[in-house]
């Protein structure tokens, strides 16, 4: 059987797909499946799903490998094997805020998808804050008063920036991730190591 490898929708799935061209193989049942949400290739299948469905999926077994955001992984803490760093998707996390605020001097409130991290990262600091989850576009909070400011992973800083928000403090640096389901790494070890030995070659792990 294949091995079955999910892909992060979006960003990833695109910088991937070019990594893969790289090593040999053949994307075009990745570049040319449309809206279909599992494609076959000569050597494996793939599915695509949000970031936090990846891990999912692998978690409980329908996945063999996954490409995932580091963000995610340090996020939802998921039962998986994190295999290795990939070299694309690279990212940092950030609080960021209107340009020229201040910010309050009572507690802060926050919005972010990263509610776990965002809880993490101003506990370390010794601040208490309140924070507000969003999934969507999190750089509205600040604009309309929900919040102080936002924590949330920063690319290019292109989409703060035209939206007239500034970058406070980074703090974490990611890039996309091999993870494994922590049984089949054993089971399926004969037909999935050819396939991690060559993302190690190539990136020189």
């Amino acid at each position: 059987m294949k091995p079955v490898i999910a892909l992060t929708k979006g960003r990833l799935e695109k910088q991937f797909t070019e990594y893969f061209k790289s090593l040999g193989f053949d994307t075009t049942p990745l570049t040319e499946k449309g809206r279909k949400l599992r494609v076959e290739t000569d050597d494996f299948q793939f599915i695509f799903a949000k970031g936090p469905d990846v891990t999912v999926y692998v978690e409980h077994g329908i996945a063999d490998l996954g490409i995932v955001g580091g963000d995610i992984l340090a996020e939802y803490q998921p039962d998986v094997y994190d295999l290795f760093p990939l070299p694309f998707g690279a990212c940092r996390m950030a609080v960021a805020t209107e340009k020229g605020k201040v910010w309050p001097d009572q507690k802060k409130t926050i919005a972010s998808k990263y509610t776990g991290i965002t809880k993490q990262f101003f506990k370390a600091n010794g601040e208490s804050v309140d924070i507000i989850k969003l999934e969507g576009s999190v750089e509205l909070a600040p604009i309309l008063g929900l919040a102080d400011g936002i924590v949330d992973i920063v690319e290019t800083g292109t989409t703060l920036k035209e939206n007239g928000l500034v970058v406070d403090e980074e703090f974490m640096n990611f890039s996309a991730r091999l993870i494994a389901n922590r049984s089949h790494l054993k089971i399926k070890k004969d037909a999935l190591m050819p396939f991690i030995e060559k993302l190690k070659s190539k990136k020189g792990v």
